[in-house]
């Protein structure tokens, strides 16, 4: 199955000074504000990095609810946090934080299926960056 999403970026002034929007086509993302100071200091608005972190979260606690179903049970909660690291220009890593319930499944087999979550969701492979889960099963 061949899936294309669509999304789009203005941009006006400087990188410093300018100011932009980011937009999705489903309107989750509706002109929503971006600049350098939400970026690299704490304005309001939107960045690149809080993006990938919630594409990278999102995309990891349904590949573990795939994972998870496939194995024979059903979550009854995935909470993921993100946290990106932008240094020196480039995405350095992905530290994903895990707390999931999932009654009747065994620390071993959670393991098993948060490791191959972690490597195999489409975000995950999408990055060349270091990338890491603190998995919590309660």
């Amino acid at each position: 199955m061949k899936i294309t999403r669509n999304a789009s970026a203005h941009w006006t002034g400087t990188g410093k000074d300018g100011k932009g929007t980011v937009s999705t086509a489903s309107t989750v993302l509706n002109q929503t504000q971006y600049s350098y100071n939400t970026r690299f200091e704490n304005g309001v608005g939107t960045n690149p990095e809080e993006l990938v972190g919630a594409a990278h979260a999102g995309c990891f606690a349904m590949q573990l609810a795939f994972n998870i179903q496939q194995a024979g049970f059903a979550a009854d909660s995935l909470d993921v946090q993100a946290a990106i690291t932008l240094e020196d220009g480039g995405i350095t890593s992905s530290k994903l934080t895990l707390k999931a319930s999932v009654p009747g499944l065994d620390q071993a087999k959670f393991d098993e299926l948060v490791d191959h979550a972690e490597h195999n969701c489409p975000i995950s492979k999408l990055f060349n960056t270091n990338i890491t889960v603190d998995a919590t099963l309660v």
